[in-house]
């Protein structure tokens, strides 16, 4: 136990910061579900970037989702300057008690500070100077000599205030809303789709280097068909992820049902839960797939999976086995990876990635659908 906990009963209200990508947000959430639930007095909120707001709105232990527009910085600097004055304001306002940082970003050392804020904790962080050291109360530390899961490493910041949670509770929450539920029953409805008896397959990432090349991609869509598999794609609105999936279409011996570019990220969430198996590669969608509670297959290359592999919370009872029901392919002869690395040399070709086997991945498949839920209910 840490000789320095933060006494929960004094904190009233706690602002809760994660400033990154879509992925990275969401895996945050276990940290709003776990201090909620020890402290169901306490107020929080969340503040993150606005594009990634969806990851955690309708989180129910969360009061709002304040958000930081990284378009700001386009309006000049006054205008940015303004923007900025005002959710200081804002945030200043609801004199938070306690600010929970859990990335490296230095705006939330002037946050932390500018909030007034009794405690606050962060990352350890060696040559940030007097105003990362002052500015927070408590320091997280990182393993030196290895790797943990990002859902473990944003849980590190309640251990280090005192407060441990037990492993039935590192669960990973997404809400879609009503609206997305309604809109993806529609979908999947005019697809002649039922609730478990499809593979949502989602090959894209905003990163490149993170993608399975398109003609493996189509030749295990075409042995998903073979097997009897209905496939629905998925794909941002994005003119690369679009071309992908053209690409991908163009392979296919039979066309995959495709939702590229018509889905929300709460709608996304909403097909992932409904599908019997979700595959693609490190990616937002996956995470969104893996916290719906859906299988999912996962491609890693250069990317580390022991940090950013599908969770799953770990089995309440520490002796008991987790039951796997993801399952993530790497490459076994490349003793280089994970080496985080946009392609070999910085070529935007994984080499670790492209070599993976179209049937190493049909094995990975084989081995999670026959524990997919079976059932069929009406989309």
């Amino acid at each position: 136990m840490v000789k320095d906990p933060v006494p929960l009963g004094d904190v009233r209200r706690a602002l809760v910061i994660k400033l990154r990508h879509h992925g990275d947000v969401l895996l945050s959430a276990p940290v709003f579900s776990v201090l909620k639930a020890h402290a169901p007095h306490i107020e929080i909120d969340a503040l993150v970037y606005a594009d990634t707001a969806a990851m955690l709105t309708l989180h129910p232990a969360i009061e709002t989702v304040r958000t930081i527009d990284r378009h700001w910085k386009k309006l000049g600097p006054l205008a940015q300057a303004r923007a900025e004055w005002a959710l200081l304001q804002t945030l200043r306002g609801r004199h938070y008690d306690l600010v929970i940082h859990l990335t490296d970003h230095p705006r939330a050392a002037w946050i932390a500070r500018l909030c007034g804020a009794r405690w606050a904790v962060a990352p350890e962080m060696r040559g940030r100077g007097h105003l990362w050291q002052s500015a927070f109360t408590h320091f997280t530390g990182a393993p030196k000599n290895a790797l943990r899961h990002t859902v473990e490493r944003n849980l590190d910041a309640l251990r280090r205030i005192g407060l441990y949670p037990a492993p039935a509770e590192r669960v990973v929450t997404l809400v879609p809303g009503g609206d997305a539920e309604a809109r993806v029953r529609t979908l999947l409805a005019a697809q002649g789709l039922a609730d478990g008896n499809f593979v949502h397959v989602h090959p894209a990432s905003r990163w490149h280097f993170k993608c399975w090349p398109e003609n493996k991609m189509a030749a295990l869509i075409d042995r998903l068909h073979a097997a009897g598999h209905r496939v629905v794609l998925s794909a941002a609105p994005d003119a690369a992820e679009q071309a992908m999936i053209d690409a991908i279409q163009s392979r296919l011996t039979q066309p995959a049902i495709s939702l590229a570019g018509q889905l929300s990220l709460k709608e996304l969430a909403a097909l992932a839960a409904r599908a019997r198996l979700f595959v693609g590669v490190d990616s937002a969608p996956m995470h969104i797939a893996a916290a719906m509670g859906t299988p999912c297959v996962a491609l890693f290359g250069p990317s580390g999976d022991r940090e950013w592999g599908p969770w799953q919370a770990p089995a309440a009872d520490a002796e008991a086995p987790t039951p796997r029901h993801h399952r993530v392919i790497v490459s076994d002869r490349h003793p280089c990876r994970p080496c985080g690395i946009d392609g070999c040399g910085g070529g935007k070709v994984s080499d670790c990635l492209t070599t993976l086997s179209v049937e190493q991945v049909m094995r990975a498949i084989d081995d999670v659908l026959p524990a997919a839920p079976q059932g069929a209910s009406a989309a």
